[in-house]
């Protein structure tokens, strides 16, 4: 059989693409920690911008929450495909590169970055600009992936290189781009962000995401099946080997 064709931010027939996997998969884990870190407040109501949106599901799941939701992304082709997804048209979706998303400052009560610590080659000027975003107090919500062996092993090897599980292209993460808990709140610092915590997440096992993977490669699984197979969970005492999410206060 042959390998299928991996394109980001692409819907055509035949192709995988690992970007939107990973979304689909993280999406409740996403929304449970937003719960978690939120406590309870009434969300009705809440400005909040996704940067990294990708093709809208997390945004959109904040929007069914009752949040007033812009998602940004760097891809037209992401950001055309989350407006034809989002038949309730309840979510602002624009194009810009997450160094300079073009929102007004100050207006946000959450920023929740996606897709984008373990993209960017400009941690700096991400952490800067979602910092301005967020008004005095407000939260930024992240996810990103640790910078261990196993995660060199999951997302430089298996995602990346090994034939039955490549769902990236090449390039996609460098070992350079992956970002420690440590050095990430330190650097959340200088652009007055307080990190208050992280929380690891993982699949309810390695072999059950192998064969996830391998099962959409081959076709026989589609991306909203992947869910149930793979059930990510947080794990809020469990190092973050592989992947994390965190959340720091705007001063």
């Amino acid at each position: 059989m042959a390998a299928p064709t991996l394109a980001l931010n692409s819907s055509a027939p035949g192709t995988v693409d690992g970007r939107h996997l990973r979304a689909v998969v993280f999406q409740d884990v996403r929304l449970r920690y937003v719960a978690d870190v939120l406590h309870g407040v009434p969300t009705a109501g809440i400005r909040a911008a996704v940067i990294g949106g990708g093709r809208g599901l997390l945004a959109r799941g904040l929007a069914g929450r009752g949040m007033e939701v812009t998602s940004v992304d760097p891809s037209p082709e992401a950001a055309e495909l989350a407006r034809q997804a989002d038949d309730a048209g309840e979510v602002v979706y624009a194009v810009a590169p997450a160094e300079h998303p073009g929102l007004p400052e100050g207006a946000y009560d959450l920023v929740y970055c996606a897709d984008t610590f373990e993209i960017t080659e400009d941690l700096d000027a991400v952490l800067s600009a979602a910092s301005r975003l967020l008004r005095s107090g407000g939260t930024l919500i992240y996810d990103t992936v640790n910078r261990t062996p196993l995660s060199r092993l999951i997302y430089l090897g298996a995602f990346q290189r090994f034939p039955g599980t490549r769902i990236m292209p090449p390039g996609r993460y460098t070992a350079s781009r992956l970002r420690p808990p440590a050095e990430l709140a330190s650097r959340m610092t200088a652009h007055g962000l307080i990190n208050l915590g992280t929380c690891s997440f993982k699949p309810r096992s390695a072999p059950a995401l192998v064969t996830a993977t391998r099962a959409r490669r081959a076709g026989r699984v589609t991306d909203e099946q992947l869910p149930s197979l793979v059930e990510f969970k947080l794990d809020p005492d469990g190092p973050p080997l592989v992947t994390y999410l965190g959340h720091a206060r705007r001063n």
